[in-house]
């Protein structure tokens, strides 16, 4: 069965961390007498620390729950589809992500951005066309992989990106909205959520590829 050009973009997302994690393990091996030798040649330096990360913000966070695997503390423990299958704000999201089989795609891939579009959202769409979307896997993936945007793009990012291409292969239109941002016509209703694997921005729009 072929794999979608999405789906082939998740996958590549996925095995480039593996492939790193190999390379990193595969450079570490070596003769300890050598490296002890080698020592005295060269500077060592300490990787620069990371700067804090800048908590989830935005008028929807107060519907998270504030503890369990569903609050930011127990989503930031979870890969990303996982951490959404927790937090009862997401659940449509969650099961169109089920009807795809993206799931473990997801959950596997290293370091994204994820916009999830609220259960108020997807209520938005007629229903006849949603359940249509749902049922056509091929347009549903579609859908969920112009919602998936490689690297861990923080709040500064989204307000000078001005566009961000997406593993589906269009772009989305990131913008500074006032005390929020945009992405095309959807508006970050709690953003900059950590999950295990990736940073999410929840909005408040399903994002339609064109």
């Amino acid at each position: 069965m072929s794999l979608s050009t999405p789906t082939r973009r998740l996958m590549a997302a996925a095995a480039a961390g593996a492939v790193l994690t190999l390379a990193t393990a595969a450079c570490g091996g070596g003769d300890d007498g050598a490296s002890a030798g080698a020592q005295d040649d060269r500077t060592t330096l300490e990787a620069p620390k990371a700067a804090p990360a800048a908590s989830p913000f935005g008028a929807a966070c107060s519907a998270v729950p504030a503890d369990g695997e569903g609050s930011f503390t127990g989503m930031a423990d979870d890969p990303v589809a996982t951490a959404a299958s927790n937090n009862p704000v997401l659940s449509t999201l969650v099961t169109a992500v089920t009807k795809a089989g993206l799931a473990d795609t997801l959950n596997s891939a290293k370091d994204i951005t994820v916009f999830a579009p609220t259960n108020d959202a997807f209520a938005a769409i007629p229903k006849a066309t949603l359940d249509k979307v749902l049922a056509d896997k091929e347009q549903l993936t579609e859908i969920l992989t112009y919602h998936v945007v490689q690297g861990r793009n923080g709040p500064d990012r989204l307000a000078s990106a001005g566009t961000l291409t997406t593993l589906q292969g269009g772009q989305v239109t990131v913008a500074e909205a006032g005390d929020t941002y945009e992405v095309n016509d959807a508006k970050v209703v709690c953003g900059n959520v950590p999950t295990g694997n990736a940073t999410v921005y929840i909005i408040d729009t399903v994002l339609m590829p064109k």
